[in-house]
């Protein structure tokens, strides 16, 4: 359900039951505004990626509401989910070529969104002879393709290797910078968490219900040093408190 423009996304007392009986959601109450990145961390089977496929569309709560702003969505899974018999332009042109945008115009974006992504000079390239890390920027293009106003992702990074892995936080967290949509991320990283959202979100075990919400403060784009900056070890350390359950 579309909602006013301050808000990029609301649950509001969503609660979610699947046929077998399992809960894996209770009482999640939650808003984001435009041009907000928050982060949402918690333990395996709590209900994270849930919270994706209601926000998607792709579920609905069993009570509770869910609204996001007009606009398009993104989503950026875990996989790549690329077609292999594609090249990368064809993979990225695919949302619009669906859109029944025309090929001259989606072409053109597509160059743009690759550029954004740093992987022009790779068009023509399948997604065979990329690593995991130009395959998840050609996924992420794909998404931007279309201009989403809230993007959603479902643990992008959590297969890539560490180093890969710090330096996609570090294009997403530019191109959220550059773009200024509203990005719901999922994530078991802590740190992950604090370097790219505005806000971290902590959820308990399953069912999961919000238990912490932090505000992280640093401006974006963040320089890769952040991380080992003091206030930046006090908010994560907080966050890990909470999901441990220390935190008051």
């Amino acid at each position: 359900m579309p909602v006013a423009l301050e808000t990029a996304l609301s649950f509001d007392g969503v609660h979610k039951q699947f046929p077998n009986g399992t809960t894996a959601l209770t009482d999640v109450t939650l808003s984001m505004a435009p041009g907000e990145f928050i982060a949402v961390v918690g333990p395996s089977g709590c209900g994270k990626s849930t919270l994706l496929r209601l926000a998607s569309g792709l579920d609905t709560p069993t009570a509770g509401t869910v609204r996001t702003a007009d606009g398009s969505v993104g989503y950026v899974f875990q996989d790549a989910t690329l077609l292999p018999w594609r090249s990368v332009l064809a993979n990225v042109e695919l949302p619009a070529e669906l859109a029944k945008i025309p090929r001259t115009e989606r072409r053109a974006r597509a160059i743009q969104a690759l550029r954004l992504v740093g992987l022009d000079g790779f068009e023509k390239q399948l997604p065979s002879r990329l690593s995991g890390g130009m395959r998840m920027r050609v996924s992420l293009a794909r998404a931007l393709m279309m201009s989403p106003s809230l993007f959603l992702f479902d643990e992008p990074f959590g297969a890539l290797d560490e180093m890969t892995r710090l330096r996609m936080q570090e294009e997403l967290q530019r191109i959220f910078a550059e773009r200024g949509f509203a990005g719901l991320f999922i994530t078991h990283s802590v740190s992950e968490a604090v370097f790219l959202a505005t806000r971290v979100v902590v959820m308990s075990p399953r069912p999961g219900r919000i238990t912490a919400v932090f505000d992280v403060p640093f401006p974006h784009p963040r320089p890769a040093e952040l991380r080992y900056a003091p206030e930046f070890a006090r908010i994560a350390g907080e966050v890990s408190a909470a999901l441990r359950g220390d935190a008051p």
